[in-house]
């Protein structure tokens, strides 16, 4: 258990890079074996653990700014509520049905039990089980504007206490962190910030179209392994690039990895992971 590497996050988390684990451990080989990898943008920490799966003698600094560690920290708890979830749920709705009436209040008033005693629920996992596919929500109230479905996981999520192990965890903003290690020597950064036009109500940021392109000046004069998607704005990040003529164009000579992802029936986007290794 020790040594195992997870080829997804073990908790819920919107937009972790599961679809391209095995595509960046490819890209990993292009690296040096001692490198610091710093993954600005660290969300559920599926990039970080890898790298240090991969790399055992690199330096892995994992950016928590959303606070995924607490929610690994509280899966015995979160195990727990959901298991009173499943037994209130019971054989009374169906699998995939709408949970509704008198049992739909018991999971509500058992959520809002818990973080009353508790003082936390980790929502995004418990959305999981109960709302539809992708829908997260943060709070009993935003759950009461919603249908919720018996989508209650069957089974406790297991332990993962060796998931950030060897990580180098930090919690700040990715301007401060890139500060700190953008002169060290071989660094490379991994960056993956929210993506334009898609939902980031589960960030713990508010993000303006102009922080999305200021993360790309942390991508001039560095190694670095980035991820994006054709949902971007192409036309005003052009636009942009013009305006600041020193950046010019940070992706010229990357070689690209794509992959087509569907959110649902209906709405698919195409995931990007661009790489480039600083001579």
């Amino acid at each position: 258990m020790k040594n195992k590497l997870y080829l997804s996050a073990p908790l819920p988390f919107v937009g972790q890079k599961r679809m391209f684990a095995r595509e960046f451990i490819k890209v990993l080989e292009r690296f040096p074996d001692d490198a610091t990898f710093v993954d600005l943008f660290g969300g559920s920490g599926l990039l970080s653990h890898i790298a240090k799966r991969c790399k055992p003698n690199a330096t892995v600094v994992y950016n928590d700014f959303d606070d995924y560690r607490r929610r690994l920290d509280n899966i015995p708890r979160t195990n727990r509520l959901i298991a009173d979830i499943r037994e209130i749920v019971g054989d009374a709705v169906p699998r995939g049905k709408a949970i509704t009436g008198d049992i739909r209040e018991r999971v509500l008033e058992r959520i809002s039990q818990e973080e009353s005693e508790s003082g936390y629920v980790d929502f995004i996992t418990v959305s999981a089980s109960i709302m539809f596919s992708m829908k997260y929500k943060l709070s009993v109230a935003e759950m009461r504007k919603d249908t919720l479905y018996n989508n209650v996981r069957k089974s406790d999520y297991p332990d993962c206490s060796d998931y950030l192990e060897g990580l180098v965890v930090t919690r700040r903003d990715y301007r401060e962190v890139f500060e700190e290690y953008k002169d060290v020597p071989g660094v490379v950064f991994l960056v993956d910030p929210p993506y334009l036009s898609t939902d980031v109500g589960t960030y713990t940021m508010y993000w303006r179209l102009s922080d999305y392109l200021d993360v790309l000046t942390v991508l001039v004069g560095h190694s670095f392994v980035y991820f994006t998607s054709n949902k971007s704005s192409i036309l005003e990040l052009c636009d942009w690039i013009g305006k600041n003529k020193s950046v010019g164009n940070p992706f010229e000579g990357c070689a690209k990895a794509e992959f087509n992802a569907r959110v649902n029936f209906q709405a698919t986007y195409t995931d990007m992971m661009l790489y480039k290794l600083n001579a």
